[in-house]
């Protein structure tokens, strides 16, 4: 069997091992909380009975998906220079508010206006990035402590300025506060159409968000850069071995600026879904989270696009169940537990997969050099 086949089939049968005990663990702490795993699971796969039902469910699990995916690559590109970017939380929560808040400030026609969002956005993000590379690069600070720091600072930076000098007007009644909302040229269209033409109900609320269009083109442009370029070349080999890199003419400082902004420019981009297809703002009640997701999201994924939007898809699968799941008397935190086993478990199984074809790449080898050496003949 060729290595790339054998490789490969490894990797499914690994993941499909550690879903599987994914499910068992869930199911014993399913059955701690005094609820039955039969109709947990059953709620997992039960979106509704009726056509828009279905849609709807569908939509939303797609929607979830696309901030996970965005996210997701954001951290792989740090892990491919060998950087745990932690604070990917921080850089997409004070692009989105920055981002936000300039949208609002000026009306133009729609391609220019978001445009200019998505701009501003991942070029705060990128900049706030910049803050972690620079220390490390100029005094060793270690990437995973400064981002941690900066994921609280911009966290509560952020709250600062939603509720001072970025808030919009408020309705009476209204306890969250929110920056001005975005004049319609700024809203991205959706792509309910698609139910459309397959002869289905349009889903209700903001429908199928249209950034999805926008976060495939990116999933493309990273895979492009990161496999097909001698910038991604670089990445790879500096995170690998800077010295080796640096003797090569590469310079694994100006690679780890370059990775960490670039990194931050991508995390920038995971608030605008939400902000430019559905809430139109951003608001104290912004969705928490999606950075330290996407931790989980690349890891799953295996730091390769076609990856993570599996593993984006998955969790927003799971994330969907939440309505079910209450209604079957089943505690929401059995998402938490089984997305957690979920990544634990495929992480052990990515470790194994990968020694036991490093063994068998050596035992070819072996027998390879073997029959290339020889045998001398007694005299």
């Amino acid at each position: 069997m060729p290595a790339g086949l054998y490789r490969a089939l490894l990797t499914v049968v690994g993941a499909v091992a550690a879903i599987v005990l994914a499910v068992a663990i869930s199911s014993v702490a399913i059955i701690a909380a005094g609820a039955s795993p039969e109709a947990a699971f059953a709620a997992f796969f039960n979106f509704g009975e009726t056509e828009r039902a279905v849609v709807n469910g569908i939509t939303t699990m797609i929607n979830r998906s696309v901030p996970l995916f965005i996210a997701g690559l954001a951290v792989a590109v740090g892990f491919r220079m060998n950087l745990f970017n932690i604070g990917v939380e921080g850089q997409y929560r004070i692009a989105a508010i920055c981002a936000a808040f300039v949208g609002s400030q000026f009306a133009a026609p729609a391609p220019i206006q978001i445009l200019v969002i998505i701009v501003v956005a991942a070029a705060v993000g990128g900049l706030y990035a910049l803050i972690p590379a620079v220390m490390k690069v100029t005094r060793g600070v270690n990437e995973v402590i400064s981002t941690i720091m900066l994921n609280y600072i911009a966290i509560n930076l952020a709250a600062f300025l939603v509720r001072g000098p970025f808030t919009g007007e408020r309705a009476k009644g209204q306890l969250t506060t929110s920056t001005p909302t975005l004049p319609e040229s700024a809203w991205f269209p959706n792509l309910n159409g698609i139910f459309e033409l397959l002869g289905l109900p349009a889903p209700r609320g903001g429908g199928l968000w249209g950034f999805l269009i926008v976060a495939i083109l990116l999933g493309v442009a990273v895979w492009v850069v990161l496999e097909r370029t001698g910038f991604g070349f670089d990445v790879k080999a500096s995170g690998l071995n800077p010295s080796a890199a640096l003797a090569s003419g590469v310079n694994p400082k100006k690679m780890v600026i370059a990775a960490m902004v670039l990194s931050g420019a991508i995390a920038g981009l995971i608030g605008l879904p939400e902000i430019l297809g559905d809430k139109h703002n951003f608001g104290s009640n912004f969705t928490p989270g999606l950075g330290f997701l996407g931790i989980a999201v690349a890891l799953l994924g295996r730091n390769r696009p076609v990856g993570i939007a599996v593993a984006a898809l998955l969790f927003g699968f799971l994330d969907r169940a939440q309505g079910p799941l209450q209604f079957a008397d089943v505690p929401p935190s059995v998402i938490a537990i089984m997305q957690g086993a979920i990544v634990l478990l495929v992480v052990v199984a990515n470790e194994i997969t990968s020694r036991m074809a490093l063994r068998r790449e050596e035992r070819r080898a072996a027998r390879q050099l073997g029959r290339n050496t020889p045998v001398e003949v007694a005299a």
